[in-house]
């Protein structure tokens, strides 16, 4: 006699659904470390105010055309 496997969907939806938390929470948590990391390195190297510079230059023409983004 062949004995046929159940197939708990409960079982299997709750491992998944957890599995799932699980992997989200690790990615987040493991991309701010590495963040984290990158922006103390490149605070090192005195990056910082190179990239500041470069962006108030890219939104300066911006907020001149449009005043009302200030507000």
């Amino acid at each position: 006699m062949v004995k046929k496997n159940k197939i708990n969907f409960k079982n299997i939806f709750a491992t998944n659904f957890l599995g799932g938390i699980a992997w989200g929470l690790g990615a987040t948590v493991g991309l701010a470390v590495i963040l984290t990391l990158l922006g103390l390195f490149i605070n090192k190297l005195n990056l910082v105010p190179i990239v500041g510079s470069f962006l108030a230059d890219l939104l300066s023409p911006v907020l001149q055309k449009s005043p009302q983004m200030l507000k």
